[in-house]
């Protein structure tokens, strides 16, 4: 993958639901602990996150469903569990803040990306408010409006030359 992300490093793995399902409001980077074949599993692009989500337990914060799939370089004879439970680096004030978003009614902490940066794997952690059906309609519509007034831009530009 030689995508970039807005956030300097290589993305990874990207949760492109998560715009469809969520109205993200808030986003942080955190810190991921990871075993050493995970992270070079990782950096293999060998991630999906989409069923991914976050959860916070006796003040720390955890990603669950996470799939990193095995290193095939690696231990073969004890490998990971590919979607265990991996702790979150956040500090603490962050957590809090979290915690105290979370229990609102209706918002949850949504994964949206996985990169590298400066050699350490981060994610970005969105807080999200879920959509209504009727929101996702709109929200298709605007998505196809923007497109046709690109494209009529595009056509009157050609038109122009």
């Amino acid at each position: 993958m030689s995508k970039k992300s807005t956030t300097e490093g290589k993305l990874l793995a990207q949760n492109k639901k998560a715009s469809h399902d969520y109205f993200i409001e808030d986003t942080y980077e955190c810190g991921l602990v990871l075993t050493g074949t995970e992270i070079k599993s990782l950096r293999q692009g060998k991630a999906n996150i989409s069923d991914a989500f976050a959860t916070i337990r006796n003040g720390e914060a955890f990603i669950h469903n996470m799939h990193i799939s095995p290193f095939e370089q690696g231990n073969r004879h004890n490998p990971s569990d590919p979607t265990r439970a991996r702790k979150l680096l956040l500090h603490k004030s962050q957590i809090m803040k979290l915690l105290g978003t979370v229990k609102q009614e209706g918002y949850t902490l949504v994964p949206l990306k996985v990169y590298t940066r400066n050699g350490y794997a981060k994610l970005l952690l969105g807080i999200g408010r879920g959509k209504k059906q009727y929101d996702k309609r709109e929200s298709a519509a605007k998505r196809d409006a923007q497109r046709d007034i690109q494209r009529a831009l595009r056509e009157k530009q050609k038109v122009a030359r």
